[in-house]
């Protein structure tokens, strides 16, 4: 019935369809296995994508070839750069989604994909042999073989819901749950453990008094997340979310469920996500605090539906309604669905390569939950590098693996196999050593050539980058070169509160001053106008930021040098650890499990000090 194929993805969330699309379009047979075809790309959680960090990551998925940024685009409802206020590094596109658009938008895209097919099916266990995994079994009993399987299982693995005291499995509202796989991965020698998420309760937009709570337009300029000429909606169609806040009424009633709450409990053991905490747990860790901000977010065109984010909860179903009653503009609420947790199976991700394939079994690869992390962004690289590599590994090529200096993608899977998570694993630009390097608006200079070279980013998207690259050149040039007269800016630079020119100067040193910017001067100063008329606003953003941040872009590429000493010193494989003696026990034990391939990766893993790198160096040394 199956013919054999060269990459099997199982499950079709985020990291599932950018796997199955990254390996289909790099040239694999492959076969994608989903418990629910109705339920592909399912926004399980908020309807929205990127923002803090994470609006950096899509950009990275589409400049390498992925469909998130494309998808994201064509179905947003409301587009917004964050952080404007703060530098380039810290800008964050983030779009408010219609949740049925995107998924039919993400199957449209997969069914028109060639080499991709479907199956409707659980997936129960992996056939393995000699250390290999060379296909899965499924619920019905069929074997189907591959070359690689990618598990990308979110939180159906073992998945447990639980409202106020009731409890019962399932991977996501009225869907069951996956069974056999963890404990066949056990058997085989991987650990795993268990973490917990949560969603809030969704509620009906005609029962809301918005005239209560502050709107939040979205931004007057959509830029969006793909480098490629997507369609967009126009700024004057999005549709606003608002902004409302609890109080120390709705606190009263939320905690006269806290005796049913199975978070307080003891009824979940999974460890929760620190950076998403739900409202108990707010209210609870943050008792001084009188109020907490909710957003109250629209779920798409053609639907009434609202997702209050910030009240994740599992309390009991009364007590949510209850409470949700006593936030502003919520009096006459109408609950669609009571907000619940959910726990899950996932293995941690020391027990990985940084091609994402396990250490234990070869051509089995892992991403998104599964990996411990959180959020549809930090799943859908993972997937994307995953079916990379998956693909590579079918077709016996070396891995592609991208470095902490290259992209928040590097970032996030260095940081996974060398720290590991006990908790859901969220990104932050804080994470990124490099983040001025690692800025949104320049995933497409960064990453794809590098993607058009293994076969995945089409000719189209390298055209673009080319010219690109080229008008930011030329754009510089001409600014070094352009001379300004005083009368021809002086009263440019008044409204800008900068002082005047006493004399002629060249443009790109006006530029510097913190306070002028380059669309200003196109605009308003005729000579700057004419010599930079052929340029388009992205180019023009950015030789601006270019030029603005040259010598801190400077300094972070001479660390990148000096940090990639380490990096190039590999370490032999099978390196016996226990003959130092001198190293510390912890960082023996480390070594040991995680197995560096370097001593940068060696540096950076949790719970090393620089006195046993320093010791590894040395013996290396000799």
């Amino acid at each position: 019935m199956f013919p054999s194929y060269d990459v099997i993805v199982v499950g079709a969330g985020h990291a599932g369809c950018e796997a199955a699309a990254a390996a289909a379009n790099m040239g694999s047979k492959v076969l994608l296995v989903t418990m629910n075809m109705q339920t592909i790309a399912q926004m399980s959680c908020n309807p929205a994508m990127g923002g803090i960090a994470k609006g950096q990551i899509v950009r990275e998925i589409d400049a390498l070839g992925g469909y998130s940024g494309i998808i994201t685009d064509q179905s947003m409802i409301q587009f917004r750069m964050l952080n404007r206020s703060k530098g380039p590094a810290m800008w964050s596109p983030r779009t408010q989604n219609d949740r049925m658009l995107f998924a039919a938008k993400w199957r449209e895209a997969l069914e028109q994909t060639p080499n991709v097919d479907f199956y409707q099916d659980m997936v129960k266990g992996l056939l393995v042999k000699d250390g290999r995994c060379y296909g899965v079994v499924t619920g019905l009993g069929h074997e189907i073989k591959a070359k690689s399987v990618v598990l990308t299982n979110g939180t159906f693995l073992n998945g447990v819901m639980h409202i106020g005291d009731k409890q019962f499995g399932g991977g996501r509202v009225a869907e069951k749950a996956a069974t056999g796989i963890t404990e066949q991965l056990v058997s085989l020698g991987f650990e795993s453990d268990r973490l917990k998420t949560g969603t809030p309760p969704r509620i009906d937009a005609r029962s809301l008094d918005y005239s209560k709570m502050e709107e939040q337009p979205g931004d007057d300029v959509i830029t969006g997340f793909s480098y490629l000429d997507v369609e967009k909606i126009k700024p004057e169609q999005q549709r606003s979310c608002h902004i409302t806040y609890t109080s120390d009424k709705v606190h009263e009633m939320l905690k006269t469920g806290f005796d049913r709450s199975p978070m307080f409990q003891g009824r979940i053991q999974g460890v929760g996500p620190r950076y998403c905490p739900s409202i108990e747990d707010k209210i609870n860790r943050f008792a001084e605090r009188d109020r907490h901000q909710l957003f109250v977010e629209p779920e798409g065109w053609n639907t009434v539906e609202i997702y209050v984010n910030g009240f994740s909860t599992s309390l009991p179903e009364d007590v949510q309604y209850k409470a949700l009653q006593l936030v502003p503009g919520f009096e006459n609420v109408k609950m669609f669905r009571p907000g619940y947790a959910i726990e899950y199976d996932y293995f941690p991700p020391t027990q990985l390569q940084f091609s994402l394939e396990t250490k234990h079994i070869q051509n089995l690869f892992f991403a998104g939950q599964i990996n411990g992390t959180t959020g549809y962004e930090e799943a859908a690289c993972q997937g994307l590098m995953a079916g990379i590599n998956a693909h590579l590994k079918a077709s016996g090529q070396a891995p592609f693996v991208l470095k902490r200096s290259e992209a928040y993608i590097g970032v996030l899977i260095d940081d996974l196999i060398n720290k590991g998570t006990d908790e859901p694993y969220r990104m932050f630009t804080s994470r990124a050593e490099f983040r001025t390097l690692l800025r949104q608006d320049n995933a497409d200079l960064r990453l794809t050539e590098q993607s058009f070279e293994m076969g995945l980013a089409r000719q189209n998207r390298l055209d673009k980058v080319i010219v690109k690259k080229e008008g930011v050149e030329k754009i510089k040039a001409i600014l070094k070169e352009l001379p300004v007269d005083p009368e021809e800016i002086n009263h440019l630079l008044a409204e800008k509160n900068t002082s005047p020119l006493p004399q002629r100067m060249r443009a790109y040193q006006i530029l510097l001053r913190p306070t002028m910017d380059i669309f200003s001067m196109k605009n308003h100063v005729a000579k700057i106008g004419k010599a930079l008329a052929e340029f388009g606003d992205e180019t023009l953003e950015q030789a601006e930021i270019q030029i603005k941040y040259e010598v801190y872009i400077e300094k972070e590429n001479d660390l990148v040098k000096r940090m990639s000493q380490m990096e190039d010193l590999l370490i032999p494989d099978g390196f016996d650890y226990t003959k130092l003696v001198s190293l510390s026990a912890e960082a023996r034990q480390k070594f040991n499990k995680i197995r560096p391939r370097t001593l940068g990766q060696a540096s950076r893993i949790s719970g090393v000090n620089p006195s046993d790198v320093q010791i590894l160096m040395v013996y290396m040394g000799r």
